[in-house]
């Protein structure tokens, strides 16, 4: 393996999993959003028509990680509530309280839990 350890790729495995979550996190969000404006904030068709763009590609970065449809699909779901949180803290001026920190500590934790823990298959 190059001279790499183990340990050090399987934390080079999650750092560039994590990276794909992240990336497809800010696309849909990002898409949502454009689109969020578009019809609610009486934004411009484009718009629409870039957070649709956007929205597809975030179905494509999904498809880069290794791990099952349902895993990476659940796993995505326990982040995206922390990027969604984020992103409505940073973007609309929305400040999480406690309550909103520790579900999304929960969710993330979890999402965790399901892709990158060691399993026997």
């Amino acid at each position: 393996m190059n001279g790499i350890s183990f340990p050090t790729l399987a934390l080079m495995e999650i750092i560039r999993s994590l990276f794909f979550f992240i990336l497809a996190g800010i696309f849909e969000i990002g898409g949502g959003y454009l689109i969020w404006l578009w019809l609610k904030e009486d934004k411009p068709f484009w718009y629409g028509i870039l957070g649709g763009i956007i929205l597809a590609l975030y179905g494509i970065v999904a498809t880069w990680q290794t791990a099952s449809f349902g895993r990476v699909y659940a796993t995505y779901g326990g982040i995206f509530i922390v990027l969604a949180l984020i992103w409505a803290w940073k973007v609309d001026g929305f400040k999480p309280d406690k309550y909103d920190i520790i579900g999304a500590s929960i969710a993330l934790i979890g999402a965790c839990i399901i892709i990158y823990m060691p399993r026997n298959t």
